[in-house]
């Protein structure tokens, strides 16, 4: 998601120790440039084998649980509807635990032992990193459903992305804020110990500013902090009509009930680091009325979201979240791009992700651009009651 892009400093430490000399970075077309065998791994059985990693367990395992979820929901319907090339597709899952070096490790593992013709994962930026250039060098396709660090696919041309990325979000809560909340003036309070904040800070006063906007305070905070009333008082001396928190859940709970407690009463902004219900652990209802961008929302009045949602319920029970939705859209684009490609080997598969257009996924039309990124929109939810509500979808400029 989105979500926490830690560790980078263990996580290219992961990668320098299990990756062979190669070189890692290539176009949009053709074939890849890394060093491994030049088709990937070759489907020989009667099933299509798809590595997955992900944090089943540590401090990310609801970010795990919500993917494996979309992804397991996804694969059922595919092979329900007949499969791929009149094959059966077989998830392996590895969990890496949250961990740089285990996320390398797993995803060794898949493609020498499992012979895995795709990879699925990973959500944290931080693990995608050290898992993708072991993709790259191999010609093996990764296609992460929410890793939303630009550094991501930018390791080669095997690597994608279904998510928006962190600038794009920053656009759509500066764009909802000037055009309609009316807001002239904000404050921006970062996590400054987390590369997926401060870019976030950066992009919206960059997108804000040249709207005709002003920022008329800025404050940082570490992810270790408890305490944020001395940065909350400075920020509340500058008047800002809406202040920008673009962190995680437990955080942000954390500060808006600071927020509250010190008069403050503007709406806080945030982005996809918010969608957690945990984020009410520490909140409460000092959230209410406040607002975030994010990759869905179950009431959308779209007949694509209320089918995924419906068949979510079905098999899980409650409702998915965004992560749920992104882990359904990466299988599901991964399978369409395995029916399109001219055989099952890396390079193919690789070629028919890159030519996606106008795919209709659950988090939006999808089409993968250039630089293997997903160009989608991205909603806006209001926090009202301790649910997350709809309120619009802003497209990409």
């Amino acid at each position: 998601m989105h979500f926490p892009k830690r560790w980078l400093a263990g996580a290219l430490l992961a990668v320098f120790a299990l990756l062979p000399a190669c070189n890692t970075t290539g176009g949009a077309g053709g074939g890849g440039t890394g060093g491994g065998g030049g088709r990937g791994n070759v489907v020989t059985g009667d099933t299509i084998p798809i590595g997955s990693y992900l944090s089943m367990t540590g401090s990310e395992a609801d970010f795990g649980k919500q993917t494996n979820e979309g992804l397991s929901l996804a694969v059922d319907q595919i092979n329900g509807s007949g499969g791929v090339k009149g094959k059966k597709i077989a998830i392996h899952l590895e969990n890496d635990e949250g961990d740089p070096a285990k996320a390398a490790s797993a995803v060794t593992k898949l493609i020498t032992n499992d012979k895995v013709v795709a990879v699925v994962g990973e959500v944290a930026s931080s693990l995608s990193l050290a898992a993708a250039p072991i993709c790259q060098s191999n010609h093996v396709p990764m296609v992460t459903p929410s890793s939303t660090n630009v550094k991501v696919t930018q390791v080669g041309d095997y690597i994608f992305r279904v998510c928006f990325i962190d600038p794009f979000q920053a656009y759509v809560v500066a764009k909802f804020a000037h055009d309609n909340l009316k807001v002239n003036n904000a404050a921006i309070f970062v996590q400054n110990d987390s590369a997926y904040s401060k870019d976030f800070g950066e992009e919206f006063k960059k997108n804000f500013t040249q709207m005709g906007g002003t920022i008329v305070a800025e404050a940082a905070y570490a992810g270790t902090d408890t305490d944020f009333k001395g940065q909350l008082t400075k920020i509340q001396a500058a008047r800002p009509e809406a202040i920008l928190v673009p962190g995680y859940y437990k955080s942000v709970g954390a500060i808006a009930k600071q927020a509250r407690e010190l008069g403050i009463t503007v709406p806080l902004l945030g982005g996809d680091g918010w969608d957690s219900q945990d984020i009410f652990v520490t909140a409460g209802n000092a959230l209410e009325g406040c607002y975030f961008s994010d990759h869905m929302a179950v009431d959308q009045p779209d007949p694509t979201v209320q089918a995924f949602v419906s068949a979510y319920q079905k098999k899980y029970g409650g409702k998915p979240g965004a992560l749920a939705a992104l882990g359904y859209d990466a299988m599901n684009i991964l399978a369409d791009a395995m029916k399109r490609a001219d055989s099952l080997d890396g390079p193919a598969i690789r070629d028919a992700l890159a030519h996606t257009q106008n795919f209709k996924g659950v988090t939006g039309t999808i089409t993968i651009n250039s630089e293997r990124n997903a160009e989608k929109p991205a909603v806006i939810l209001q926090i009202r009651g301790r649910e997350f509500k709809y309120v619009t979808t802003i497209q990409h400029p």
